[in-house]
């Protein structure tokens, strides 16, 4: 799953990819099979700070992030009942949009469960827009906020999404 065709500016190289946040803070979502890895997410408090990094999306707001416009967050966001997802990665291996719908779900879990054992009511993230229709159908309540904007280069549209931890998520956590 190489970044490179996403146009990502990821540092890496043949084995590893790993960029600011990925730090202790961070927690990850892996779908494998096999041993290997299909797919995967990173997630982290909105409350994470390492060196002079936070998360990506507040970075973004505070416009340390020149690829990301600043208003692309409506607020900064800082509280632990928040969480932000980035970095969502689905492998070429998965070829039929079953498979894909279904790895992407099971990402989508375990974003949830990581999240919901350490009391978050949320999670939110940037991602195309076409995402949001994804989770919907998936069965996950995702909604935009902030304004949408189009990447000058992959040209998609892009959008701030969030998503509550359903209640009962919480209280499954919570045993």
């Amino acid at each position: 799953m190489n970044m490179d065709r996403l146009g990502w500016d990821v540092p890496h190289n043949e084995n590893y990819e790993m960029d600011q946040y990925d730090n202790p803070t961070a927690w990850y979502s892996l779908l494998l099979q096999d041993g290997k890895v299909l797919g995967g997410a990173r997630v982290m408090p909105t409350t994470s700070t390492w060196g002079k990094h936070t998360y990506m999306l507040r970075d973004a707001f505070r416009g340390t992030i020149d690829t990301i416009p600043e208003r692309a967050m409506p607020s900064e966001i800082s509280t632990p009942m928040v969480w932000e997802c980035t970095r969502l990665v689905v492998s070429d291996n998965l070829r039929t949009q079953q498979q894909r719908s279904e790895g992407l779900s099971l990402i989508v879990d375990g974003l949830v469960e990581i999240a919901s054992q350490q009391g978050a009511s949320e999670l939110m993230t940037l991602s195309t827009i076409s995402l949001m229709r994804a989770l919907r159908q998936l069965g996950f309540p995702a909604d935009q906020m902030g304004e949408p904007y189009r990447d000058p280069g992959d040209g998609r549209r892009y959008a701030v999404l969030r998503m509550p931890i359903p209640s009962a998520h919480h209280a499954i956590a919570a045993e």
